[in-house]
């Protein structure tokens, strides 16, 4: 008799231990799905494009070596407004 509720209890020890936890395996996504491609990569965008329109501007007056130091400066303008000018929490209003 006790050989038989000993390995009862061992074996329903190790149904609990083995079951997965379902709460645990849940995982919840906000609004992940719904965002667009501009607002996933706003960031990036915002620094290509600035790095883009002062190479462009640099290359038109200096040539090579005017675009590369455009390009700088456009990028390190478009870092400092994205990440430190920009206000990053906007209030929409639902009504």
């Amino acid at each position: 008799m006790r050989r038989v509720l000993a390995s009862l209890l061992i074996t329903l020890m190790l149904m609990f231990t083995l079951a997965p936890i379902g709460s645990a395996q849940t995982r919840r996504h906000r609004r992940r799905h719904s965002r667009t491609f501009w607002q996933k990569h706003r960031d990036k965008l915002t620094v290509a494009g600035t790095t883009v329109a002062g190479a462009g501007v640099g290359g038109l007056g200096a040539g090579k070596k005017g675009a590369l130091i455009g390009a700088g400066a456009g990028a390190g303008t478009g870092a400092l407004y994205t990440y430190k000018i920009r206000k990053r929490h906007r209030h929409r209003r639902r009504y």
